[in-house]
């Protein structure tokens, strides 16, 4: 089971002139869990759903994609809402609505323990960083990571617009890599976290705080990857025409933590363990599951029949 926890939120994206949105399912976290359970892995979702009408769709398209959310919890708050914007390459932008929302409102009781059967934990987001739920979340990664069972796996996806105190919430992130074995960013987010460093650089300093494999997402540039021993790999993007960007990182994710597990390398022990030639080709199957998302408008990640060249089989060896 790989468990993703964090936040749905409804995307209100451009619907031609006129200034026209449609609502679209989305949100980091959630776009993870659709795009592994899309990709037959089994997949759970800790997540806090508003019993609103937006928050009803959030939960009915997990729900329809095979996550489980039989540990997500109910809750009379809204939805958080994101306003995206698109740019002349189809790169989006996102202006969010956080107040009040269903979202960040952990207890410790909803986070006491892991859905049964857990062996991969992917949490980031806005979710760990915004009060009250954030600290919530920090408590069960480091539970987590001392008990050295499941595979703890965070993407920072950082939104400095939505931060009101960045120093304080550079620290958190930097607290919760601390915890992970596995950190996926963006050359952006790694430019965030460590000003003025390089990718390179700021890879080898993620490593030094504990991490075991670091994978960067470079946009068209493709990926990097550095793990605990000093190997290094890229992966050139795959060619694709944009239709737009929402959810590529996320799909990018799915895809990694795909491969990872059919790869056998998704134990705190393996997953900074694979060989250039079998990580290289972790990195290739994450940037096809991100470029086939690319083609496509919004959060909209493939299946496991639409990868070529599986014939829609999983390829665990």
């Amino acid at each position: 089971m790989l468990t993703v926890l964090g936040e749905a939120v409804v995307d209100l994206a451009p619907a031609g002139g006129d200034d026209r949105f449609v609502a679209h399912p989305g949100g980091s976290p959630l776009n993870v869990a659709v795009g592994l359970a899309r990709l037959g892995r089994p997949t759970a979702m800790l997540a806090r759903f508003s019993r609103s009408a937006f928050g009803r769709r959030l939960r009915a398209h997990a729900e329809d994609n095979g996550v489980d959310l039989t540990h997500a919890v109910a809750d009379d708050r809204p939805a958080t809402l994101a306003v995206v914007s698109l740019g002349e390459t189809g790169t989006a932008g996102y202006d969010f609505h956080l107040d009040g929302a269903a979202d960040w409102c952990w207890s410790a009781a909803e986070l006491a323990a892991l859905p049964a059967g857990t062996a991969v934990l992917h949490a980031g987001s806005l979710a760990v960083l915004l009060p009250p739920g954030a600290d919530r979340i920090a408590d069960l990664l480091a539970r987590t990571r001392a008990e050295g069972r499941v595979l703890i796996s965070l993407d920072p996806n950082v939104r400095p617009a939505m931060l009101t105190g960045p120093d304080a919430a550079r620290d958190r992130l930097l607290t919760l890599a601390r915890y992970a074995h596995l950190v996926k960013a963006s050359d952006e987010d790694l430019s965030w976290l460590f000003p003025g460093a390089g990718v390179e650089e700021a890879a080898a300093a993620l490593i030094r705080l504990g991490v075991a494999l670091v994978v960067v997402t470079r946009g068209a540039a493709g990926a990097y990857a550095r793990t605990g021993g000093g190997l290094e790999v890229t992966c050139p993007a795959e060619r694709v025409t944009v239709v737009d960007t929402v959810g590529a990182g996320d799909a990018f994710t799915a895809g990694l933590l795909d491969a990872l597990v059919g790869a056998g390398a998704a134990t705190p022990a393996t997953v900074g363990g694979l060989a250039g030639a079998r990580l290289r080709a972790a990195l290739g199957h994450a940037a096809r599951v991100a470029a086939l998302t690319c083609a496509r408008p919004g959060a909209d990640p493939p299946r496991r029949a639409e990868l070529a060249g599986t014939g829609g089989r999983r390829t665990d060896r």
